[in-house]
């Protein structure tokens, strides 16, 4: 079975930086926006997609997970300006999420 694992960064409006890894980006996104889990993101409001990146192999994944989360912080900050230098919410436009929040497909701004 192919399968597609993502890293991705979620932002506060402040900047607060917050970097996971999933299967299921657009319900991962949704769990942040919505809140439903108590943690780092719903603590922080870290609520927009600001970066993400797209693999083939689990391993790979987790991988360039740990790398990230072990880069200083302006380094993090480079690798999102250089792709969303604005920090737009890459998740603002998505379907099918209650309450104002959005979603939709991704498949254009994945590496």
């Amino acid at each position: 079975m192919n399968r597609t694992f993502y890293v991705y960064m979620m932002a506060s409006k402040t900047k607060v930086i917050y970097i996971g890894f999933t299967n299921s980006l657009m319900q991962r996104v949704f769990q942040h926006k919505t809140h439903l889990n108590s943690g780092f993101t719903s603590r922080y409001n870290c609520h927009k997609l600001v970066y993400c990146e797209e693999f083939k192999y689990v391993l790979n994944a987790l991988a360039r997970e740990r790398q990230l989360k072990n880069w200083r912080r302006a380094k993090k900050i480079e690798l999102i300006v250089s792709t969303n230098p604005d920090w737009n919410d890459l998740a603002c436009d998505w379907h099918n999420m209650p309450n104002g929040v959005n979603g939709g497909d991704l498949s254009a701004r994945s590496r």
